[in-house]
């Protein structure tokens, strides 16, 4: 059994997915979480459920709502599952009805009714299942309450599917009888169900060869249907004629399944979003958040276990290692490539797992609760004056965890060409790999004020989206949009989910140190250890020591033109958390002198904080200047992101350089 999972944005998909299947897929309290679709194995083995990303219908806007509607016309499954939000329910049967139309077997999930119930909503499930003809069950997602009788539902053997019509009038119904006539059997699809979808102008529907090579008598009964109902209905569109008789289906139905107990009721997220989306406060609270988030993450809670863990590597952890390797005889060069390149470079990034754990815990909850819906809000009249909207700010504080799946997120964005210009901007986001970087220098030489300079970073990046986006957009024209989001119900984020976010999350940054880090961890110390004499050479006469020599003139007007800086910053195009374990094999000193003192000894303040500014917008690492490439399908515009980050990283630290001379800062 292969079971297709449906439903609108938000409606809590991707937590019966995980419910259902017992796995874990990235989950949030906003529109556009999942952006491809996900398969797992239903719990005791006994079928497959496929997650598709959130639609309001099936006539696409975006890319990845086209997805879900190509995966009915190019997928075999057995039946359907449809997550329905109680609380929004004459918004979300749109998508079931058209569901129900195509003719496959129909099981509805009834989400959220405590939140229904929290609105003073109290949805009749039987009544619901008695008017759609589908079996109706009610759950609550998140906790699992309920789940087992979907269980139940699924394994049931599939009838013949849905038998499900709604009378759209006698025209509208003569059209669909005509175009059903011209139809060939295309793969078994339902023909009424195709006929509706090609009357309301389905992009994917109408660009499939089968129906392309009948476009000219297809478009004739359109035209001859607009015409006869323009006679009758007045000048409105076929798409709003067919989406008013679903409206007078639903309102029906809601007459009768929907008790409302008490309309007056204010909800705690009206009054909640009365303070945090007020135009003139909402900015301020989003970026006074940001900045409790990391006094938390870098003042309070993370430093000090950052602290804990690094002597504990440094101390500890190496000395039994070291005597552990000397108790086995192993050779010289064993010893040396463990203790001064695997330590030194993978331990000296593991050492910021605790502040990117709490990093993380706070994305998370933010992700969760509902806010970020809020954020982009807040953000749409800045976003507008830069030629985006309010919905580009998701993509982009996606990226504070990691810049990948925020690129992908850009799928949510309606417009293509707004879409590509925040695909292109998203990498200049501070993601979780630079904050190693941060934490380095921070401790280093602002220990005082290390919240307020990673902050100044975030900010100092969005910054530069920001200008960036509308000096490219003269060059890119975007086309006229409007912002449209749902603002989700606030939620107190469900403690599981919560640590599963950000297990999720922090898990991907311990993974890279053991796979890529590793690697080019033990590529550097390689070139650092040998050189044109040999073996265990000086490390000024090593390769590295040549190879990066070379280039690091280059970085001298922006304040750190040592070699040394060099090599971090050229191995970071594989990982940003490489430089940081660059600088733990290149600045290693055996008296067992931490990085943080090696640090000051090369860098001043200034320069510090410059060396900060350029690894946070130079070039995008090796995953995400891939993903880029997927999701644009172009090298030109993939070569274009990585120029002009390396070109604009150069000039604000060139800039904040040597301004801050001038002003006797270094």
């Amino acid at each position: 059994m292969e079971v297709a999972l449906f439903g609108n944005p938000n409606t809590g998909k991707t937590s019966l997915f995980n419910e259902l299947t017992g796995s874990y897929e990235y989950v949030g309290n906003w529109a556009g979480v999942t952006v491809e679709k996900k398969i797992g194995k239903l719990k005791y083995d006994w079928g497959i459920l496929i997650d598709l990303p959130g639609i309001y219908g099936l006539n696409p806007l975006t890319r990845d709502e086209a997805i879900t509607t190509r995966f009915l016309l190019e997928n075999r499954f057995t039946s359907v599952l449809n997550i329905v939000d109680a609380s929004q329910l004459a918004r979300n049967l749109h998508l079931t009805i058209q569901l129900l139309e195509f003719g496959k077997p129909v099981y509805i999930g009834l989400n959220m009714i405590d939140v229904a119930k929290g609105r003073g909503l109290e949805v009749d499930a039987e009544i619901l299942a008695k008017k759609l003809n589908v079996p109706v069950a009610p759950i609550i997602a998140r906790t699992g309450k309920g789940c087992q009788k979907i269980y139940e539902y699924l394994k049931e053997a599939p009838g013949s599917g849905t038998d499900f019509n709604i009378d759209y009038g006698s025209l509208i119904e003569n059209a669909v009888a005509s175009i059903g006539r011209l139809l060939p059997d295309i793969r078994g699809l339902n023909k009424r169900w195709l006929a509706l979808q090609y009357l309301e102008g389905n992009p994917v529907v109408r660009s499939m060869p089968e129906l392309q090579r009948l476009k000219d008598r297809l478009q004739a009964v359109c035209r001859e249907l607009e015409a006869d109902l323009q006679k009758e209905e007045g000048p409105a569109p076929l798409k709003q004629v067919i989406y008013k008789k679903r409206q007078q289906f639903i309102d029906e139905i809601i007459a009768e399944a929907v008790k409302i107990k008490d309309p007056a009721k204010r909800t705690m997220t009206e009054t909640i979003d009365r303070i945090v989306t007020n135009k003139y406060a909402g900015v301020p609270i989003f970026i006074a958040a940001m900045y409790l988030m990391f006094c938390i993450t870098f003042d309070w809670v993370g430093a000090p276990l950052s602290d804990l863990l690094d002597r504990f590597i440094s101390g500890p952890l190496t000395d039994w290692i070291q005597a552990g390797l000397r108790q086995v005889h192993a050779a010289p060069f064993i010893e040396d490539i463990v203790i001064n390149g695997i330590i030194a470079g993978v331990g000296g990034v593991l050492v910021f797992v605790p502040q990117i754990f709490v990093l993380f815990f706070f994305i998370s909850f933010i992700e969760d609760s509902g806010y970020m819906a809020r954020i982009a809000m807040v953000m749409d009249r800045f976003m507008e004056s830069v030629g985006l909207n309010g919905k580009a700010i998701i993509p982009l504080i996606i990226g504070f965890g990691c810049n990948v799946p925020g690129v992908m997120a850009a799928r949510t964005i309606e417009q293509p060409k707004e879409r590509l210009l925040t695909v292109l901007l998203t990498p200049l986001m501070s993601c979780s790999a630079r904050l190693s970087v941060y934490s380095l220098f921070a401790a280093a030489f602002f220990e005082k004020y290390q919240a307020i300079v990673v902050l100044s970073l975030y900010l100092l990046g969005i910054a530069a989206a920001l200008l960036l986006a509308k000096v490219f957009s003269y060059f890119i024209k975007t086309e006229d949009s409007v912002f449209v989001i749902e603002l989700p119900p606030y939620r107190v984020p469900n403690a599981r989910s919560l640590f599963r976010s950000t297990w999720d999350k922090g898990k991907g940054f311990v993974r890279k140190a053991g796979t890529i880090i590793f690697a080019g961890t033990c590529f550097i110390w390689l070139l650092s250890y040998a050189g044109p004499g040999g073996l265990n050479v000086s490390i000024d006469q090593s390769f590295l020591a040549l190879i990066c020599g070379a280039i690091a003139p280059v970085f001298s007007p922006l304040g750190f033109g040592t070699w040394q800086a060099a090599a971090a910053l050229v191995t970071g195009f594989l990982a940003k958390e490489v430089v940081v374990s660059t600088m733990n094999i290149l600045y290693f000193v055996p008296d067992g002198s931490s990085l943080v003192h090696a640090v000051t000894e090369a860098f001043t303040p200034l320069s510090a904080y410059s060396f900060m500014v350029f690894t946070l917008l130079y070039i995008p690492c090796l995953a995400t200047a891939a993903t880029i490439q997927k999701e644009t399908g172009s090298k030109k515009w993939t070569l274009f992101a990585i120029v002009y980050a390396l070109i604009i990283a150069y000039i604000l630290s060139f800039v904040i350089f040597r301004l801050g001379r001038l002003l006797g800062l270094d």
